[in-house]
């Protein structure tokens, strides 16, 4: 007798744009990319839980109501605290810390760092908006860009310490330029020796990863991006640095 091959009948989470098409005339499902990559079967192995990801970007909205069940917290710290109580150097940092105006507010007041938390672990089952790749995962706030986007190599590097010191699992990247940093370039070599996965964007020049910083470091995961089609999006950076592709076109998120 053939040996069938039986799963469990697994319902996707009652997050509405999981089951939505078209919402903004595209042709292809709204949440287009969870599916691409196979997200809802691998649910049914893992959903992230107990995995914390460090957003080293422009904060994360802590109100968001898809995101705050799923924002990591520092158990030295309170929701309400303006003193240092762990002893760490961090006054207050409860969700994470704001390393541009060097105090506890990681609000996001420009939408790239809520954008990627919501992709990464934004919640599922909770009847609202969109779910994460991973979310079971917790986000860390790690505020190193400004709210117009940009900021300095000092405050990214120290992000990245910060989240490598308190045990974040997967440290994402999502920023580059072409100039090398040395600070930065030791920060992730320092978190990669504890275990980290540090992730990086390949870039949106359309030219060689391997020329964009810190994408061509050789201890990051370097990401390209991919349209709908699983073509390579026309913006995406390329070249033998590229470890893997992800849905990076029409990709619906928090704001």
């Amino acid at each position: 007798e053939e040996d069938g091959v039986i799963s469990v009948n697994a319902t996707l989470p009652n997050d509405p744009y999981l089951s939505s098409y078209g919402t903004w005339g595209q042709a292809y499902d709204d949440l287009w990319g969870l599916k691409s990559i196979g997200a809802p079967d691998a649910w049914a192995t893992s959903t992230g839980a107990g995995i914390t990801v460090a957003v080293v970007d422009t904060g994360i909205d802590l109100t968001h109501p898809d995101i705050v069940a799923n924002l990591w917290t520092n158990a030295g710290e309170t929701a309400t605290s303006t003193t240092d109580l762990d002893g760490d150097g961090y006054p207050g940092d409860y969700h994470g810390f704001n390393f541009v105006d060097g105090n506890s507010d990681v609000t996001d007041h420009h939408g790239h760092g809520t954008h990627l938390a919501g992709t990464i672990a934004a919640t599922a089952g909770n009847g609202l908006g969109v779910a994460g790749v991973a979310y079971g995962a917790k986000g860390m706030a790690v505020k190193s860009l400004g709210d117009d986007g940009g900021g300095y190599d000092s405050n990214l590097a120290t992000g990245i310490f910060y989240a490598a010191n308190r045990g974040a699992d997967v440290i994402n990247l999502s920023w580059g330029g072409f100039v090398l940093s040395q600070v930065v370039s030791v920060a992730i070599d320092y978190a990669y020796s504890l275990g980290a996965v540090i992730v990086a964007a390949a870039g949106n020049d359309n030219i060689d990863a391997s020329s964009v910083f810190p994408a061509g470091l050789p201890h990051v995961i370097t990401v390209a991006a991919v349209d709908s089609t699983g073509a390579r999006a026309a913006f995406s950076n390329w070249g033998p640095k590229i470890d893997v592709a992800a849905p990076g076109v029409d990709v619906l998120s928090l704001q």
